[in-house]
């Protein structure tokens, strides 16, 4: 999953887990652990990297600066007489002047999600709003409406038009049609109105996500009731007492409360720890509905049937009608193959219950899923998670997948020291061309913040903070990125370790870093994960791939106390676990992505909380037994992906044909890396993402490896238990 970040008018750019400790030692100290195989930069890179020592009232004033510049130097844009309306003059100083602001305002409104200091995360959720209200006033302006307007006459009338390269040709024809989509075209009334709804819209989002990102809440559990869940993990908890009883209070990171709905015995724990998180954002409730109201509005103001189809406009699907027809597809497949999958585990809780003298009422419910999928994976493959587990600590893992990164890309990280961070447990590293210690093969920084602390954004995600481009003089200003992630937790007796579907997740969020830094455009608002909003996650899902490598898992595994690799037999366990209950698994992402496309194509209000449950019993197969409002905290209908969740399926169907296509044969090898790098990551979005997965495929994408991944015959049948 990539951030979000600003840019002054309304536009999408591109916006998931991990906590790397090493157990008995100060943060710092485990920090240096895990990046100890890093060697610190012997050169200085070519450019500064940012500086993180503001305060709440000087993110504020900058913020004001950056405007009050900004409107400046649009002002003489919108000031200019059509006669002077140019490429260079109207469209190619709009870019300059957006990469300046985006550049500045980008960190500033990132620290709202990782600042420890509440001044300063409550002064960038305030900056978040005057960008955000600023930026719609800017994307309103008819002046320069009128001025590209002018310019676009001006070109084709002298020919400059022709001339022009193709990422010029696109800057042109997007800030125009970004103009048309904001309404610039209609009426005045209709203008101002859109304005007033815009800015509400953007104070609602800011709201929403900063209730996501202060969220605190525990669930609280005697030790007796987490019978079953791993005691590392129990360990873990906060303690207190009550009387005679120890109680666990236990947070709704998915480090402390997963392990509940995987392991705890007792059905009613994992009712109240499903229950607790769903109902985690209630607060959020009211925001979202009054947002999807919102955007009713806008879209219909627009003349669009409804928001979906303004959102889907400019991405690889174009319509709602085809996010409808893909889900439809592909749920009336995957739905014979759940109902299977679905009988086998409500067989295994039958016995279950039976065995320890339990009720049993027939029924499979959402609180049920991840304990009897942990169960049969076990039963029929016999693989404990937990024994996995030990072979993936930290401080192996994490230098062991840069490596592997570094070698396929032929780049090298180094570490800066004594870097300027918001917090001090976050490391800065630099990355180069692994060819050259010159100014010119440094590539940019990335930050890794993959610590666990209070008030920090809880899942994992990649933010580009500022985006490579080339600037006004000619020469080149170099992304900065920031990967924020929150994995395990350590107990004594044992390092901070991973269970292999963390891995997978970082090894993903590890591509998008990647995508960011190896992508060189011209412009920035092209420049990395700026691509199509369902292809940005195409990438990232491929190289997932390697981690189901058997030699690649190989690789990067050591017991914590032998330090021997993953057994062979454990590796082919853990691979032929990807596809077990596969069905279902995807049931839920359908789920998900028709909940979004829903909510953006009903006419009117309705009772979101009856409809999320409705359709999560209906779709996912599995009962819910308590109508939660867990849409409140489906954080993706608030950061950009809203009438955008299918493209993390849809996307599917180009990273396994990129995979299958080119990497299946050798995914280490470095030549495929250097097609991967040169016609998938460098572009961006500086042209249609077709044009690239043709170069780097050798003809156009099909479904193919997608349809062999989900529906060929071993995936039809379970292993035999």
């Amino acid at each position: 999953m990539t951030g979000t970040s600003f840019v002054p008018r309304l536009r999408d750019v591109g916006r998931w887990a991990g906590v790397l400790v090493v157990v008995g030692l100060p943060l710092s100290v485990a920090r240096e652990s895990t990046f100890a195989s890093i060697a610190y930069a012997s050169v200085a890179p070519p450019q500064p990297a940012p500086s993180w020592n503001h305060t709440g009232e000087d993110i504020i004033r900058i913020a004001r600066e950056t405007i009050a510049e900004d409107k400046k130097s649009v002002d003489e844009v919108g000031a200019l007489a059509p006669r002077d309306c140019n490429f260079t003059s109207v469209f190619l100083r709009l870019a300059h002047i957006e990469a300046r602001t985006s550049a500045i305002t980008g960190p500033l409104t990132f620290y709202h999600n990782v600042s420890p200091s509440k001044q300063v995360r409550k002064a960038s959720n305030k900056i978040g709003t005057l960008l955000g209200e600023y930026g719609v006033e800017q994307d309103m302006r008819m002046d320069l409406f009128e001025a590209k307007l002018n310019a676009e006459k001006n070109m084709k009338a002298s020919g400059e038009f022709e001339k022009l390269t193709p990422e010029d040709k696109r800057l042109v024809e997007k800030m125009l049609l970004e103009d048309k989509r904001a309404g610039l075209a209609l009426p005045e009334q209709s203008r101002a109105n859109l304005v007033k709804l815009r800015k509400e819209l953007t104070q609602i989002s800011l709201d929403f996500n900063n209730n996501l990102n202060e969220e605190n809440g525990v669930v609280s559990f005697t030790q007796e009731q987490l019978k079953g869940v791993p005691k590392d993990v129990v360990s873990g908890y906060k303690n207190r007492t009550d009387g005679s009883k120890h109680i666990c209070d236990v947070t709704f990171k998915s480090p402390d409360i997963v392990p509940i709905l995987k392991f705890a015995e007792i059905p009613d724990t994992r009712r109240r720890a499903m229950e607790a998180l769903e109902e985690r954002l209630s607060i959020n409730v009211p925001l979202l509905e009054k947002a999807f109201s919102l955007r009713r509005k806008i879209a219909q103001t627009l003349g669009y049937n409804n928001w979906a189809d303004y959102r889907t406009e400019t991405k690889m699907i174009k319509s709602a009608k085809g996010v409808f027809d893909f889900l439809n597809d592909l749920e009336s497949k995957l739905h014979p193959i759940g109902l299977k999958e679905r009988a086998k585990l409500l067989h295994m809780k039958e016995i279950e219950h039976k065995a320890k003298g339990l009720p049993f009422d027939g029924q499979l419910y959402q609180s049920d899923y991840r304990y009897y999928d942990r169960k049969y994976v076990e039963k029929s493959l016999r693989l404990d998670d937990s024994l996995v587990k030990e072979y993936f600590p930290v401080s192996v893992v994490v230098p062991a997948i840069l490596e592997i990164y570094q070698n396929l890309l032929s780049v090298r990280f180094e570490r800066i020291k004594d870097a300027s961070t918001w917090h001090p447990d976050v490391q800065l590293f630099a990355l180069w061309k692994n060819d050259s210690s010159e100014d010119s093969s440094f590539l940019g920084y990335v930050y890794l913040d993959i610590f666990p602390r209070d008030f920090k954004y809880s899942h994992a995600a990649v933010w580009p903070l500022i985006s490579g481009h080339t600037k006004p003089d000619g020469t080149r200003s170099y992304p900065v990125g920031a990967m924020v992630a929150n994995l395990a937790k350590p107990v004594p007796g044992k390092p901070a370790l991973m269970r292999h579907r963390e891995v997978v997740t970082f090894f993903h969020e590890m591509g998008h870093v990647f995508h960011g830094l190896l992508s060189k455009t011209k412009y920035s608002r092209f420049h990395g994960t700026s691509v199509a909003r369902d292809f940005v996650e195409a990438p990232s899902q491929m190289l997932e791939n390697w981690c189901w490598e058997p030699k690649i898992i190989q690789k990067i595994s050591s017991h914590y106390k032998t330090k021997e690799p993953l057994p062979a037999e454990l590796i082919d366990k853990v691979v032929k676990s990807r596809h077990v209950n596969i069905g279902l698994f995807y049931l839920r992402q359908v789920f998900l992505a028709k909940f979004d496309i829903m909510v953006h194509t009903d006419k009117e209000t309705t009772d979101l909380t009856k409809l999320w449950n409705k359709m999560l019993d209906k779709i996912s197969l599995f009962k819910v037994q308590k109508y939660t409002p867990s849409q409140a905290a489906f954080g993706h209908l608030m950061s950009g992906y809203d009438a955008g969740y299918y493209g993390y399926t849809y996307s599917l169907v180009f990273a396994a044909d990129m995979y299958d296509t080119i990497f299946k044969a050798d995914p280490l090898d470095p030549a495929r890396g250097a097609r991967y790098a040169r016609t998938i990551l460098q572009p961006g979005g500086s042209r249609d993402e077709l044009e690239s997965l043709k170069e780097f495929l050798g003809r156009p994408p099909n479904n193919q490896a997608f349809v062999k991944e989900l529906f060929g015959e071993s995936r039809t049948e379970q292993h035999s238990t």
